[in-house]
């Protein structure tokens, strides 16, 4: 079984690659995105890093250089390149990332019949790590391609969201919950501990907000208002700039990964951040969920579009579930040291992988954040 999501994960990840020339690959638009030729480097450095070193007897560096070029954030495991400066690495070359993966998964693949749990738990955790690079790597390179005045199509047959469902309210009577992961499965571990919150009764909209309810937002002026937004997001529509969502153009289409199409007025509206979801709700009298009114309504009858288009910016800060303690060594990096300045967005987007999201999954980002397949549901 592991075997298989090793493989499968693996696989998946050159797949998302396929399309992509070296020139895309080395692309980094922003400080925050990374070029798709790290993605494909640090998710295997995370395996050579954390699983053949320790576990695996006589294991050779691929590249006793390479630890440097493609550690992320982890201050246990030495020093880091700096994250703005990823698409200054033409060396190694994309061919070189590829051959290190082989590298890796070879490696890999001589240590999984006799890994100790240990280690096995390990790859289980880096299978999952590497399907959150995958959705990364489609966010990165949209953005990079946004840049472009061409406009390009990573895929310009990818599929378009299908239309959302009549706009319904669905009650929830409020009470004792149970909030977080079970232990069954694989979970992160800023999905537990599981405890049980209080909530109000409230109720919770059935479906995403659409292009056209967002478009009737633009063209009332939303953007215009400042008594429709929190103090930093009209402080970054100032700053920044903002008249619409991300890519939407100024002739009436949007820019997606099947390219530059008309916009879907029935469509889940993305591309927002938190302050974008914030100033919306407040104009249409309603109000963003917290994250443990989410996962108490997910399995309400009804509830649409859970995971299968885009992330739903949350009312809840990232902050640990009471009796929260980050793994010891170099694990407990993972999630505990980002709970502060960052909001919580439940569900899963058209390019999370299949099967990698979950009712308590926990993403997060800024509230800045724009450039992620991020929408939002309303509650009241």
């Amino acid at each position: 079984m592991l075997n298989e999501l090793l493989r499968a994960t693996r696989a998946y990840t050159l797949g998302l690659a396929a399309p992509l020339s070296g020139e895309d690959a080395q692309l980094q638009s922003m400080p925050d995105a990374s070029p798709a030729k790290w993605h494909l480097a640090h998710t295997t450095w995370f395996f050579e890093a954390l699983v053949l070193v320790p576990h695996l007897d006589g294991y050779e560096l691929f590249d006793a250089r390479w630890p440097r070029l493609f550690n992320s954030y982890y201050e246990s495991l030495g020093p880091r390149h700096a994250r703005p400066q990823r698409g200054l690495l033409s060396r190694p070359s994309l061919d070189e990332v590829k051959a290190y993966r082989a590298h890796v998964d070879a490696a890999l693949a001589d240590l999984l019949p006799q890994a100790p749990a240990e280690a096995r738990a390990l790859v289980e955790l880096g299978c999952h790590h590497e399907q959150q690079h995958q959705e990364l790597l489609l966010t990165d390179i949209l953005h990079a391609f946004s840049c472009n005045p061409l406009l390009p199509a990573y895929d310009a047959t990818a599929p378009r969201p299908p239309a959302s469902p009549g706009q319904a309210w669905l009650a929830h009577a409020g009470g004792v919950v149970d909030i977080g992961h079970d232990g069954a499965g694989f979970a992160f571990d800023n999905e537990g501990p599981r405890h049980q919150v209080l909530l109000a009764p409230f109720e919770i909209s059935n479906r995403l907000v659409t292009c056209a309810e967002y478009a009737d937002f633009v063209a009332s002026g939303g953007y215009r208002e400042p008594l429709l937004w929190l103090s930093d997001g009209w402080a970054a529509v100032q700053a920044q700039g903002w008249q619409r969502p991300a890519y939407w153009l100024e002739d009436g289409s949007v820019f997606g990964l099947h390219g530059v199409q008309p916009l879907d007025p029935g469509a889940p509206v993305m591309q927002l951040s938190f302050y974008e979801a914030c100033a919306f709700a407040e104009w249409a009298g309603a109000r963003l969920p917290t994250e443990f009114e989410w996962e108490a309504a997910c399995r309400l009858p009804g509830f649409s579009n859970a995971a299968d288009q885009a992330w739903q910016w949350t009312r809840s800060g990232y902050a640990p579930y009471p009796g929260f303690r980050p793994a010891a060594g170099a694990v407990g990096e993972y999630n505990g040291k980002f709970m502060v300045g960052q909001q919580v967005l439940r569900g899963g987007s058209l390019a999370t992988p299949p099967g990698h999201a979950r009712p308590t999954y926990r993403n997060f980002f800024p509230p800045a954040a724009r450039w992620q397949f991020s929408g939002l549901r309303l509650a009241r």
